[in-house]
């Protein structure tokens, strides 16, 4: 174990010293790095399910961090404009998934799980670089942000649909428990929203670092826990929690103790699906992978921007949104997962949806810089006419 962890980390490291030069995120490195050693290449680790499941705690701490930055928004634009774009990209991806369907011959099965994939992104990649370039706070980063906490609050309908369509019993409770909590969610939010902080006495804690570390880890978790158990996603839960323990003056401290427990766990998420990518099946396979990988990031690409642009944002915006949800993500494999574990899909289907969804995340970095490069030509091309006006 101890020489494993130490090649993992020589490698991520060399990885990040040639990133940095290129000015592409660390996100790469712990992607390439799965794939270097995983059970397909040098086969360092062969246990994927494990670190697969110590990565999702990365997850969880990075949606508690967020929350802890983000401010309520107060304008009912920032909460409507987000409903509607996820609206039109679920209304277009299920047009999208039905021509797919039709062209490759596929049931209704392989074509619902298709459309799934298509409304889903990658939370954990898209807050990274809305961090990165500074636009997280911007009225433009919590409309994407709050599109991807729509897409946290569908997974549960989604999996319970993908459940029922297999056999299993259906059930309102599934349905009805989490549009509950979502809806007393919604109500604490608008009670705190004007609120500057919640009082709270932390003394026991503020001079104790072990006590600051578990204490801030059972906040995150078990909030997480508690949005699992009631059938939302996890990383919803920790969001949650980042919003209140951000009000609480006296936990500031919390940022500070797990930040290291985030970029460990954050890096080992992204390794997870590196190691899941399977490169003999991907070289014997690179037409329809690559053909597919194409499609969906520049399908997703098309259809991002058109809603970005219906929403009033300029071009260059609209593209660089467009950009930042061009991926599927994390939840499109879990609903791959299931549906290969309950036999709803083949293992053809299951192998090259899991290759495009990763291949996707990995080259969605790259597509976004272009984005970034186009909204910056764009935007600036935009403030020059208007001057000349």
């Amino acid at each position: 174990m101890l020489w494993t962890v130490c090649v993992l980390c020589m490698t991520i490291l060399g990885l990040m010293f040639l990133l940095k030069k290129l000015n592409q995120p660390y996100l790469i490195a712990y992607i390439i790095a799965g794939v270097l050693l995983g059970p397909f290449v040098l086969k360092l680790f062969s246990k994927t399910e494990e670190i697969e499941m110590i990565g999702e705690i990365g997850i969880l701490l990075l949606m508690f961090f967020i929350g802890m930055e983000i401010n309520i928004p107060n304008k009912k634009s920032l909460i409507i404009k987000p409903v509607l774009a996820q609206g039109m990209k679920i209304l277009l991806s299920f047009v999208f998934a039905y021509f797919i369907g039709k062209i490759l011959k596929l049931d209704n099965k392989s074509t619902l799980l298709i459309a799934i994939l298509f409304s889903f992104n990658s939370t954990a990649v898209v807050v990274e670089f809305l961090k990165k370039h500074g636009t997280l706070n911007t009225a433009f980063g919590i409309v994407i942000l709050n599109i991807l906490l729509l897409q946290d609050l569908l997974l549960a309908p989604v999996l319970t649909v993908l459940k029922f369509w297999n056999g299993e019993n259906f059930s309102i409770f599934n349905f009805v428990l989490p549009l509950a909590i979502c809806i007393a969610i919604f109500l604490i939010f608008r009670k705190i929203r004007h609120m500057r902080e919640i009082k709270f006495s932390s003394t026991f804690v503020e001079d104790d670092h072990d006590l600051q570390v578990f204490f801030g880890l059972f906040i995150c978790l078990g909030f997480g826990l508690v949005a699992e158990t009631v059938g939302l996603s996890a990383a919803l839960g920790s969001f949650i929690a980042g919003i209140l323990v951000g009000k609480v003056k006296e936990f500031h401290w919390l940022e500070h103790s797990l930040m290291p427990f985030k970029v460990f766990f954050v890096s080992l998420f992204f390794v997870s699906i590196g190691l899941r990518l399977d490169i003999d099946y991907l070289l014997s396979n690179y037409k329809l992978i690559g053909i597919g990988t194409l499609v969906v990031l520049i399908s997703n690409s098309i259809m991002s921007a058109i809603f970005f642009r219906i929403l009033n944002f300029r071009w260059g915006d609209s593209f660089y949104g467009g950009a930042l949800l061009s991926q599927t993500g994390e939840f499109g494999i879990l609903a791959l997962s299931i549906a290969y574990k309950t036999n709803m899909v083949e293992y053809e289907l299951y192998k090259v949806g899991l290759g495009i969804t990763c291949l996707s995340l990995l080259c969605s970095t790259i597509w976004i810089s272009f984005g970034t490069v186009f909204k910056a030509h764009k935007n600036t091309g935009s403030s020059e006419k208007r001057k000349i006006k």
